[in-house]
């Protein structure tokens, strides 16, 4: 008997207001079309004054559960991807399973920024190996628009808020995670961070550089998502999907291509999401079940890159 954490339910939140790129161009100085070229970004959507981590990420768990015909009395842990609580602590987690209404189990977050979501799936999928939990609800919500400096126009373009999440259950049989790999290099925090914590006294706001980024950002992302289909017993050739973190429409033509698979096996939402950070691939995952493009049976890759550096990958067989 081998025991997987199956998904059975995806969902997603976004919030209602929708800023286009156009918005950019009344305060600093860009355009549509800059941004539209070298981001493949035409909008993002921002959450509202009052709305928080925790609200945007008991939408998206609730949207998940319904889709798995499940609530929330049937869930044994929450792991929250963020790099955004809406405090230092508790953890967004626990907050969330407050307002979920989750009175047993646990529930912890993981930060390990654009990453965190392939960290948070590799975390449930150990939990559910090891009996610690039979059904996970796993999140990633974030609020970046409150970490940006709008004045910066190499950044303050690229991100949005929004959360997504999952429901992994334990089930014998070949669907499920089948394989993971995981890696961080502190060396390189300086590319990627936010200025702020409790050695400043305040939140900061996100620093970059971009063209470091994506250097490191192609390589690592083909190799880590190889290095987790080979763990799967698999090659890029069993791929249906490559759902990765939707940060540049750039680094991830590139990184399917290193791949070698055509962007026709991609799901992209970075378009309309802009970079949501550790909701990414969740609300990926959910936009592509609802566009029909993901179908029970698939075998997806999920991949992403984040602060630290840190990156990985996860293959599922939904």
């Amino acid at each position: 008997m081998t025991i997987r954490a199956a998904v059975k339910g995806i969902g997603h939140y976004l919030p209602e207001r929708v800023m286009e790129n156009e918005e950019f161009t009344k305060r600093i100085d860009t355009s549509d079309e800059w941004i539209r070229t070298r981001t493949g970004i035409e909008r993002r959507h921002i959450v509202a004054e009052g709305q928080t981590t925790a609200d945007i990420g008991a939408r998206a768990a609730r949207a998940a559960l319904a889709d798995a015909g499940m609530t929330i009395d049937d869930i044994d842990a929450i792991i929250v991807a963020t790099s955004t609580p809406d405090f230092t602590f508790p953890s967004a987690a626990t907050m969330m399973q407050a307002e979920l209404g989750m009175q047993r189990g646990f529930a912890f977050d993981v930060q390990a920024v654009c990453a965190g979501f392939v960290y948070a799936l590799t975390n449930a999928d150990g939990l559910i190996r090891t009996g610690q939990a039979n059904r996970v609800l796993v999140i990633g919500a974030e609020t970046f628009s409150r970490l940006m400096d709008w004045d910066d126009r190499s950044t303050s373009v690229l991100f949005g808020d929004g959360a997504g999440a999952v429901v992994l259950a334990a089930e014998d049989g070949d669907r499920g995670i089948l394989g993971a790999d995981l890696n961080s290099d502190g060396r390189y925090r300086d590319l990627l961070y936010a200025d702020g914590g409790t050695s400043t006294g305040s939140i900061g706001v996100l620093r970059m550089q971009g063209r470091e980024v994506f250097r490191h950002a192609v390589e690592k992302l083909a190799t880590t998502a190889h290095t987790a289909l080979g763990r799967a017993g698999l090659t890029a050739a069993d791929v249906d999907w490559i759902v990765p973190h939707q940060a540049n429409l750039r680094i991830i033509s590139a990184t399917a291509a290193k791949m070698g698979l055509p962007m026709e096996k991609v799901v992209v939402t970075v378009q309309d999401h802009g970079n949501t950070s550790a909701a990414s691939i969740p609300l990926a995952l959910s936009v592509g079940k609802q566009r029909g493009q993901i179908k029970p049976g698939d075998v997806v890759v999920t991949e992403a890159i984040g602060g630290g550096l840190a990156w990985g990958a996860v293959v599922i067989r939904l």
